[in-house]
């Protein structure tokens, strides 16, 4: 069986909002294996923001368990967590998160600032990972130099500088237009081809339908799991995007057909053409 990477079960958070306590999780569990790609889905206040932050360990379950690469994390101490989160886990966010005054190689670098295992040699795997983002010729560029796609790809570089065992990104497309979505889209599906285990959060369907698998959440609970290509909502979804498709490609076509051409004008006005 594969190495799992997350290995959560019966995870719960709970949250005070003055007399009332308010579940945003209620006994989550979940396997993502070695080199998973996996999308996590959910419409707002489904609990996928609070599922997101307990796997990147930046906060804590009120109960249950959360095994990561081996090592459970629930009951460590924000210091550890820190590191656990230092050594692990590659975050991208929807917003970049870049200091705008530094360059793109410091950007990238960043990470291993806090990094016992990678501190020596910064600036020359900061490098290496902007050439694996295919960023080779903007490393001294700021974030304002560069475009939304260019700047997520920053933001990717910086989240893989340290070899995490996980890349997790939130709505990485959510800030792009539709082609450079795609571009970057591409970039996840090549990390993944790589090897490396990646879980994204979106509300959008066919940026999910890329991943392997679908983990959908609704009140705090996980209502399905499956491999993308069995998902019966994202099967629907390209049903209803296929048909759509046909009917604009058919309304193109009469429209075409009932446009009067430059000769058949000229002929019916008794003109030459």
């Amino acid at each position: 069986m594969p190495t799992p990477v997350i290995e959560i079960s019966g995870i719960t958070k709970a949250y005070k909002m003055g007399e009332e306590v308010v579940g945003a999780l209620r006994g989550v569990d979940l396997r993502i294996d070695r080199n998973e790609f996996v999308a996590v889905m959910g419409a707002s206040g489904s609990g996928k923001s609070t599922l997101m932050n307990i796997l990147g360990c930046l906060d804590r379950p009120t109960s249950g368990r959360y095994i990561l690469n081996g090592q459970a994390t629930e009951k460590l101490s924000a210091g550890a967590l820190a590191q656990v989160r230092n050594k692990e886990i590659g975050f991208v966010f929807q917003t970049f998160e870049l200091l705008p005054r530094s360059t793109a190689v410091v950007n990238v670098a960043l990470p291993l600032v806090y990094s016992r295992k990678f501190w020596w040699g910064t600036a020359r795997r900061a490098r290496e990972a902007l050439k694996s983002v295919g960023l080779g010729d903007r490393m001294t560029h700021r974030p304002n130099q560069l475009s939304g796609g260019q700047r997520q790809r920053v933001a990717i570089a910086r989240a893989l500088v340290n070899e995490p065992s996980l890349l997790l990104a939130d709505e990485p497309t959510g800030n792009l237009d539709s082609k450079t979505s795609e571009e970057i889209i591409a970039l996840f599906r090549d990390l993944h081809q790589r090897g490396q285990t990646i879980v994204i959060v979106t509300h959008e369907e066919d940026i999910a339908g890329h991943a392997q698998r679908i983990v959908r959440l609704r009140d705090g609970k996980v209502v399905s799991d499956f491999p993308t290509a069995t998902d019966p909502v994202h099967r629907d979804f390209l049903d209803r995007a296929a048909q759509a498709s046909a009917r604009a490609a058919g309304q193109a076509a009469v429209g075409s057909e009932s446009r009067p051409t430059h000769e058949s004008r000229a002929a019916q006005t008794g003109g030459s053409a």
